[in-house]
């Protein structure tokens, strides 16, 4: 049976235009189960994720892993994080430990997206990958305060967070962080980098922010002169950051410093 083009098409038509919305949107859906607890979406990525704490936290607490160039799986910070909040029960402090784009997690599973061979691996659209992420998390458990904790990579990634997506976070601690790229780079490799440099964002970050980075005195993939340039940087721009030395610590094994428990403790005590 014909119908005339000012009448309505039959209903069955827009059952399956509704049918077939629905599945597109579900092919294109990051992740087939976020559950926020083991997954978490982003624009364009499903990221593996572990959370430690209550669900109604005073404070969330986002942990960045390095680049794990060594090979492996990326999870050395679930137990760190899985501690720490443990240690800081009675300040409901919840931590989410996120597996980056392209990592595994060592059992089996990885987050979508490709980890750029594990070196060159923090580009902008990887980083703004990573603040949607953070604004999900954000807006699932509402919490009063952010503090993000990067290493290595990670840290260049939240130190680029923190001028990107200045209302991004409150506080920030970077461990061995390698906060001035274009001196990190010498002598390294003549293959240029697309990765973003923290210090070209040092100008965005919002004035209220406060920022602790700790880098070990035998660290010798990021030595301390990178962080300290980046924490000057940002002194000079009326930012609450500082500069901490790690005695006794490596690249790797400052990851078990007290010195990281203690900086979040002191950013807690800042808050307002």
């Amino acid at each position: 049976m014909r119908y005339a083009v000012t009448d309505k098409p039959p209903m069955n038509v827009f059952i399956l235009a509704l049918l077939l919305l629905a599945t597109v949107q579900a092919l294109a859906a990051p992740c087939a189960a976020e559950d926020f607890d083991t997954r978490v979406a982003g624009e364009s990525e499903c990221l593996i994720m572990r959370r430690y704490g209550p669900s109604d936290p005073k404070t969330l607490v986002v942990w960045l892993h390095g680049n794990v160039s060594s090979g492996g799986p990326a999870n050395s910070h679930f137990r760190v994080a899985e501690k720490a909040a443990a240690d800081f029960t009675a300040e409901k402090l919840l931590f989410v430990a996120l597996v980056r784009p392209g990592y595994p997690d060592g059992t089996g599973a990885h987050s979508s997206g490709s980890d750029h061979g594990r070196a060159d691996n923090w580009p902008r659209a990887v980083v703004e990958e990573i603040g949607t992420v953070i604004d999900r998390l954000k807006t699932r458990f509402r919490p009063e305060r952010v503090i993000m904790i990067g290493h290595s990579g990670g840290a260049a990634i939240t130190a680029v967070l923190l001028g990107l997506r200045p209302d991004l976070a409150d506080a920030a601690i970077l461990i061995g962080c390698p906060c001035d790229m274009v001196s990190w780079r010498q002598g390294r490799s003549r293959t240029p980098w697309t990765s973003e440099d923290p210090l070209s964002w040092t100008r965005n970050v919002k004035p209220s922010l406060k920022v602790i980075a700790l880098t070990g005195d035998r660290d010798d993939t990021t030595a301390p002169v990178l962080a300290k340039t980046y924490i000057a940087r940002l002194r000079e721009n009326g930012i609450d950051a500082v500069f901490q030395i790690v005695p006794e610590a490596g690249h790797i094994d400052i990851l078990k410093a007290p010195a990281i428990n203690a900086a979040t403790a002191r950013l807690l005590r800042a808050a307002p």
